[in-house]
């Protein structure tokens, strides 16, 4: 019998692998079908570490195949992409064990003719293990080919993106991004004021074998490095927020005491509206928009778990005019974006996007943006932020902003309250990298309404 984590994860990678499902949702749907919490956590582990080493394992397949993966089924592709990633990272788990589930999975699919082709290919790559034929790094980094080829083959990034972050920020710094991208990443929990502090919520998990530890810049971030804290009371009572650090900071820009008059244009799921709620004690108002029902509905119980009653949820696009007045003392356009600032939690996306994604992205924030200014009153403050690492998307959208936009002036990060100046850049930006703070890509710009 297969193991039902190995099924499940076959399941997870075809329906990304055919445009069917992303990953969020596709784990979501694979779990449903599995009872014990063991399978649910095994088939997590094995989708995403796919996605995170699909390149080099992609390499090493076509190398022990001695043919293109091109020219093999895509079931077959998926089963040996699971396999060999666990036989080259889960080693708990005997060899034996992953080559038979792989040639029941091969039947399984109805691909009973590749059987012994899946079998050989894995004992190959099993027996090879301790001398794997992946690019290495290189002696010389200066070296443009050879650098690219470790980076995106042995790295597994795609060669679009490794060039631009060599190109931009160097070969040091692009590995060290690389690497941190192929990383999982621990639960990162923000502490809802509105209902416990940092402290309280910590010693309230460490009754349920829960043990956290403080985030190293945002105030109510607590990293999670043993337990289920998804199990627990606190996570029913909505005692915290699931939200990563670095966007914690995002809602830090909005100030102290972000009101008393807000709007959120891209609110979904709700971790920045609900901190910004928590920052204001409940008080004053906080509009909260998105567009598509789904994102409305998943906004609505994101709000009603906090216990924010000073929030009101409405269904807006920011991609259009807005329907409301230059009423709002500050508005976050927490645009949607690439999210490749985001590979560590989100490793399907280095598969998903193409360097030919960003201008139609680009555009898209820039509209969103200039919405978004028409509703901040003179002396407000307007936010855009991104979890993208690529400058189209982040410095050139800002700076054609202030360029175009003469009631608007730069406010730099550093001098609000509260925001840490050690993740805000020369020019009184936010931003966030992973060899720099260990955190994702995160990218944020303030800017001032001085007139109508």
């Amino acid at each position: 019998m297969i193991a039902p984590a190995r099924v499940a994860a076959f399941d997870i990678l075809q329906a990304l692998s055919s445009g069917r499902a992303d990953l969020p949702s596709a784990l979501a749907h694979a779990r449903e079908s599995l009872d014990d919490d063991r399978d649910r956590a095994l088939a997590g582990e094995i989708a995403t570490g796919v996605l995170r080493h699909r390149a080099a394992i992609d390499h090493l397949i076509a190398a022990f195949a001695k043919r293109d993966i091109d020219r093999l089924d895509p079931e077959i592709v998926t089963i040996l992409r699971l396999s060999s990633y666990q036989l080259l990272h889960l080693t708990r788990v005997p060899a034996a064990a992953v080559v038979d589930d792989a040639v029941d999975l091969t039947r399984r699919a109805k691909k009973r003719s590749a059987s012994g082709f899946v079998n050989a290919v894995l004992r190959s790559l099993s027996r090879g293990r301790a001398s794997l034929p992946l690019p290495p790094r290189p002696a010389n980094p200066s070296d443009r080919e050879s650098a690219l080829a470790y980076l995106a083959t042995t790295l597994s990034h795609p060669r679009w993106l490794a060039a631009r972050w060599y190109d931009r920020i160097g070969f040091e710094r692009a590995e060290q991004w690389m690497q941190f991208n192929n990383h999982p990443a621990k639960l990162t929990l923000r502490a809802n004021r509105l209902k416990t502090t940092p402290d309280a919520l910590a010693a309230r998990l460490d009754k349920d074998d829960v043990i956290v530890s403080r985030g190293r810049w945002a105030p109510d971030a607590l990293i999670v490095n043993e337990g289920r804290a998804l199990q627990t009371d606190a996570a029913t009572d909505g005692s915290f927020v699931v939200q990563d650090e670095a966007s914690q900071l995002v809602a830090l820009l909005a100030g102290p005491v972000p009101g008393p008059c807000v709007l959120d244009t891209c609110a979904s799921p709700g971790g920045k509206t609900t901190a910004m709620a928590a920052a204001s004690a409940g008080r004053g108002l906080i509009v909260a928009c998105d567009v598509r029902d789904a994102r409305i509905a998943l906004l609505t119980r994101t709000v009603a778990a906090s216990g924010a009653t000073n929030i009101r949820v409405v269904q807006a696009d920011v991609a259009r005019p807005l329907p409301f007045r230059q009423a709002f003392d500050c508005v976050l356009v927490d645009a949607p974006c690439s999210g490749l600032g985001t590979l560590r939690r989100d490793p399907d996306i280095r598969w998903r996007r193409l360097e030919a994604d960003l201008p139609a992205l680009a555009a898209a924030q820039t509209q969103m943006l200039r919405h978004a200014a028409a509703c901040v009153h003179t002396g407000g403050r307007l936010i855009y932020s991104t979890c993208s690492s690529e400058p189209e998307e982040n410095d050139d959208i800002a700076d054609a902003f202030l360029a175009d936009t003469a009631s608007f002036v730069a406010v730099d990060a550093s001098t609000i309250a509260g925001v840490p100046a050690a993740v805000v850049d020369e020019r009184g930006r936010l931003r966030t990298a992973p060899d720099r703070h260990a955190l994702e890509c995160f990218f944020g710009a303030v800017f001032a309404r001085t007139k109508l």
